[in-house]
């Protein structure tokens, strides 16, 4: 059964900041869907998290351990279209319970990868949650987006992205836990155990130790698939979701240029954000001396920075636009980076840090400016922006590359660097471009409607007049 949201009408834009970001009476579906958030923030981190313990356990090199975010995030890229046909169809709720199963799913495939103790079927795994995750994002970013009023989007939709920090806090704070051993062997010691025959033994056991971890998560997943199937979703009457109505269809995106504009910018931030957490771990191992462990909890203040950003910038976008906050946030990340790639070190690793605190407010705010004005195409736009989440399979890999080659984890540095470059340009014209493509394509139907009656009068009238002449005419005869 679906309940009608069609009674939240647009606010004016002079009351647009006290509007309420929340839907008023569907509070339970709303705090459900925002757990979503939670849960894929969890899996994020974890696989940066594996990056180092592969890479580990495997002996692989720089750019070979990259390729768990590159197995990830391909999921993304080729889910995300199927994913919003299967919700053009059958709606949000479908979607979502999908995702969760095939993100539950992933995560239970580690079993049978461990056992089989070889890297391809863990990227396999890996895939498949990506392709979960994917699903989840397709759905529950534009579904956040459209819950409430227009005027509150991008805070609406940054409120519950708010809740994904957390769950990659958590991540970060059970993969360091549970996931490290905190064993790092000096080059005899691997010598030694080559020697005595255990080396591979001690692999082995440290590849093990992944998997009670995503278990435990995959089975949370699949059990709030099953709680998530029993409730009731909206109608989102802007899209004629479950009507004889308009679904949208991808022709019609090619008339928003500022749509692609930001599937650009949605690629190179989210390849940026990925790059730069997944490499934390090895830039403060090659120019810090620290352990794993230790510099773990560095990338767990990354996210306690996410959070925070998160938190205040849906708060300043009360008074500053959303546009405006994205680009100088991006502007301030260049210049972190920079110091990290320039003077690579403790205080470079400072600068990564506080970077997260600027990125925060970057993909909801590109999600929500990148879908405005879309309505009966919402979904199938939401479902390229997080195809362009597919930047997270594209920049570690390359990341890895340039520290494979130059020996510097720093110097790699310049590919998230070079990602925010593209997110500034973006901010700084997207809000001319939006007034661009609504004013050439969003045609309220109220004013469609009134043209066409006042064309149909114009006919009859007309009409009128010609039977009039018509009769004068007869009569002068």
């Amino acid at each position: 059964m679906q309940i009608s949201v069609s009674d939240e009408k647009k606010a004016s834009s002079s009351d647009a900041r006290h509007s309420s970001i929340f839907p008023k009476g569907r509070m339970v579906l709303f705090v459900l869907v925002t757990v979503l958030f939670f849960l894929w923030g969890m899996s994020n981190n974890l696989t940066d998290i594996l990056v180092q313990q592969f890479k580990k356990s495997f002996e692989l090199s720089p750019l070979a351990a990259q390729l768990v975010q590159t197995a990830n995030f391909l999921g993304y890229f080729c889910m995300a279209i199927p994913a919003a046909l299967i919700m053009r169809r059958w709606g949000y709720k479908s979607g979502m319970i999908l995702g969760l199963i095939l993100f539950g799913s992933g995560m239970l495939m580690f079993w049978p990868a461990a056992r089989g103790g070889l890297y391809v079927p863990f990227l396999f795994a890996l895939f498949v949650a990506g392709c979960g995750a994917s699903t989840l994002e397709t759905a529950a970013n534009p579904f956040m987006a459209q819950y409430g009023t227009e005027e509150t989007a991008a805070r609406r939709l940054n409120f519950a992205q708010s809740f994904n920090p957390p769950g990659t806090i958590l991540g970060a704070v059970v993969g360091a836990r549970f996931i490290f051993s905190g064993v790092e062997l000096k080059p005899p010691q691997v010598v030694a155990m080559k020697r005595a025959g255990t080396y591979s033994t001690y692999l082995h056991g440290e590849l093990l130790r992944v998997v009670p971890t995503y278990l435990i998560l995959g089975s949370i997943v699949l059990l709030f698939a099953v709680v998530l199937s029993r409730m009731r979703f909206p109608l989102m009457t802007s899209e004629h979701e479950g009507s004889e109505g308009e679904h949208g269809n991808f022709r019609a995106l090619l008339k928003y240029p500022h749509l692609w504009l930001a599937v650009v910018a949605n690629f190179c931030n989210v390849g940026a954000q990925v790059a730069t957490w997944s490499s934390l771990i090895p830039y403060m191992k090659q120019f810090t001396g620290v352990s794993e462990r230790v510099a773990a909890t560095y990338l767990t203040g990354t996210l306690v920075a996410l959070a925070l950003g998160r938190f205040l910038g849906t708060h300043l976008m009360k008074y500053v636009s959303a546009s405006r906050l994205l680009g100088t946030y991006a502007i301030i990340n260049i210049a972190l980076l920079a110091f990290a790639v320039f003077r690579p070190g403790i205080h470079g690793a400072y600068a990564i840090v506080l970077s997260s605190f600027f990125l925060s407010i970057m993909f909801p705010t590109i999600f929500a400016l990148g879908v405005s004005g879309l309505g009966p195409n919402t979904k199938l736009a939401g479902s390229f922006l997080v195809m362009a989440v597919a930047g997270g399979a594209v920049f570690p890999p390359l990341l890895g590359l340039i520290a494979k080659e130059t020996g510097s984890v720093a110097k790699g540095y310049i590919v998230p660097l070079l990602g925010y470059m593209i997110v500034a340009l973006y901010a700084f014209v997207v809000r001319r471009m939006i007034a661009r493509d609504a004013e050439m394509n969003a045609v309220p139907s109220s004013i469609r409607f009134a043209k066409r009656e006042s064309a149909e009068k114009t006919i009859a009238i007309s009409g009128r007049r010609i039977e009039a002449s018509g009769a004068r005419d007869r009569r002068v005869e």
